[in-house]
């Protein structure tokens, strides 16, 4: 490595690190830096796609993007962001071609990550089918990652598999404490079942931790559907 590609990627990292603490000025300037030191370094113009996008300039966002997807094709996580602006922005088809670009990079660290995104952007696309499947091998490339897994719980209840979504929003509360939107999904997977013992349970949770939130209110309205 160069001392500029050096330079470029040191001005990155410290660009990323205050981009993921909010503060988007800063993490601009670095990449900026990080551009002039080497105009060819792809990961300062993901940083700028990201923080455009943040900052909803979106013109700017797709740009940069695109800019680092040509300087580094099949590059997880520049496919990865590249893929969640696309899906934002409603080209989803586009989207989650990006995150199956991703995975199939061996070197690639979370592929649960993109897989995830796949799903929740066929989610979108009101494909459960396709959504099932993403969000299927996110589960499997990290047994912990609880969000694929509601999702799977939620599909399952739409569906009418109410024993499947049960087990699986049970695992969702072994890996993670239970929040509003989980409880109020574990509530109505009883009540389809009807064990009245297990749905108050949920209900008194769901009250006593989370009121004011729109799932308790839609309890409190007898809305569950």
């Amino acid at each position: 490595m160069g001392d500029a590609q050096a330079r470029a990627k040191a001005h990155s990292e410290l660009g990323m690190a205050y981009f993921q603490a909010g503060n988007m000025g800063v993490a601009l300037q670095e990449a900026r830096v990080a551009i002039e030191s080497d105009p060819g370094y792809a990961p300062a113009y993901n940083l700028l796609g990201l923080v455009h996008m943040s900052l909803q300039e979106n013109a700017q966002a797709l740009s940069n993007f695109e800019r680092a997807s040509r300087l580094a094709p099949g590059d997880p996580d520049i496919a990865n962001n590249y893929g969640l602006f696309l899906c934002q922005n409603g080209r989803e088809q586009e989207g989650i071609r990006e995150f199956l670009t991703a995975v199939k990079n061996a070197l690639y660290k979370t592929p649960t990550r993109s897989y995830t995104n796949a799903g929740l952007c066929s989610l979108r696309l009101k494909d459960d089918k396709a959504a099932e499947e993403y969000f299927q091998r996110a589960a499997m490339a990290d047994g912990s990652n609880a969000q694929a897994i509601f999702h799977l719980a939620d599909i399952a209840y739409r569906r009418g598999n109410y024993f499947n979504a049960k087990n699986y929003i049970a695992e969702v509360h072994r890996l993670n404490e239970p929040n509003a939107e989980s409880l109020w999904l574990a509530l109505r997977i009883e009540r389809k079942i009807g064990d009245r013992q297990a749905e108050a349970g949920f209900s008194s949770q769901l009250r006593r931790k989370f009121a004011g939130t729109p799932q308790h209110q839609a309890l409190m309205q007898g809305k569950y559907e």
